[in-house]
């Protein structure tokens, strides 16, 4: 899998894309103005691992507000870049701006309006709604330079602008030609600290969206780096598989810079999955991987007790994988990929592998596990929990 490459952006002290790490971020859902509850809620997030931390400023008070709140977490030592998430007001944005790291802005609503019935753009009037948009966002952009901070273009399947429905329906394609109306005065401002995505709670419509803004800079010579999330996934294992599906498939086609997955769930339970999804599509390897086949009439002993005996003694071993399979008939062509193998070879009797050799034959099943321990510890793989 060959990464698409892009330019890095500098946010606060961790920047994204080019060769980077893909970079991981949640979402504040505290009231912006409660300083201790959104403080303490960065804190969990950054513990739990996420590098970026958004938080809502719905209006001007709230935009100023983020200092106060930048100010308190660096007194407590955590300078992680923060992240601003405004919708249709540019004085919050440009007002945020000179505070946090990013900002957030909706290319739906950040200038364009609604209006009550359809309206039909003529050319011209088309032309000059662009030219008005370049207008009121270079006030942004010129703060950004200033202050050295990044603009993220969200579009989001849900609040496209009348006038990109009217033209391109609400469609993926419209989607990718409302951010790259706003890139494209990026680029005619000389501002290139830019990140886009492509948010909707409809898998097809993220990807394909995502896979045709990917497509569309490349043709036109752009490498900015994406974000990438289902938005309104929802929770438990329905909200996992939905963000696992579209977060992955494109991370597999090689897209995406930083990743967030939406949970109706406290935000620092979204760090976790995203860091499963990285570790899946081997990105990015923050625990041990177990290698363990489903089980059937063949296997020599309790694979499930078995593996978890395995897991709690080696789930701190970071990027290490280990093979744990029920017989000699696909076990060890199964888990090639492993580091070590745990292999039943007869009823009570188990076989270790250190990649594709065999290390020890005929252990018997009461002591394998230990054994497996010690292998991984005089290899020189072993580190204290």
């Amino acid at each position: 899998m060959m990464r698409r490459k892009t330019h890095a952006v500098q946010i606060g002290d961790i920047p994204l894309g080019s060769d980077y790490p893909v970079r991981l971020q949640s979402m504040t859902n505290t009231n912006t103005m409660d300083t201790q509850a959104t403080v303490a809620q960065c804190i969990r997030i950054i513990e739990a691992g996420g590098e970026y931390v958004r938080i809502a400023a719905q209006g001007v008070r709230e935009a100023e507000q983020l200092a106060v709140i930048k100010k308190e977490l660096h007194s407590r030592g955590y300078c992680n870049p923060l992240i601003a998430d405004v919708h249709f007001n540019p004085k919050v944005a440009e007002t945020a701006a000179r505070i946090v790291e990013k900002v957030r802005i909706n290319p739906g609503n950040y200038v364009d309006k609604k209006f009550s019935t359809p309206k039909t753009y003529a050319d011209s009037e088309y032309a000059a709604e662009l030219e008005r948009i370049h207008e009121r966002l270079t006030p942004l952009i010129k703060i950004c330079k200033e202050y050295g901070t990044a603009i993220r273009i969200g579009s989001n399947h849900g609040s496209l602008s009348d006038r990109i429905v009217n033209r391109y329906g609400d469609t993926p394609q419209g989607m990718v030609e409302s951010a790259m109306e706003f890139l494209r005065i990026f680029e005619a401002e000389n501002f290139n600290q830019a990140v886009l995505s492509m948010k909707a709670s409809n898998l097809r419509v993220v990807i394909e969206s995502t896979r045709l803004l990917a497509e569309r800079m490349t043709q036109e010579g752009l490498h900015y780096p994406l974000h990438l999330g289902v938005t309104e996934a929802g929770e438990g294992e329905d909200g996992r598989i939905k963000s696992a599906v579209g977060i992955g498939s494109l991370l597999m086609d090689g897209i995406g810079d930083t990743i967030r997955v939406s949970l109706t769930e406290a935000p620092e339970a979204e760090i976790p999955v995203a860091l499963n999804i990285l570790q899946a599509c081997r990105l990015r390897m923050s625990k041990a991987e177990y290698i363990s086949c489903p089980s059937c009439g063949r296997t020599l002993f309790d694979l499930q007790t078995t593996a978890a005996k395995i897991r709690e003694r080696t789930s701190h071993l970071a990027g290490l994988k280990i093979g744990i399979m029920g017989c000699i008939v696909n076990g060890p062509g199964e888990m090639a990929d492993a580091d070590y193998g745990y292999v039943g070879a007869a009823p009570g009797k188990i076989t270790l592998y250190k990649q594709r050799e065999i290390v020890k034959r005929n252990i018997p099943e009461d002591k394998a596990v230990e054994e497996l321990i010690n292998l991984i510890k005089t290899s020189g793989d072993w580190i204290e929990n």
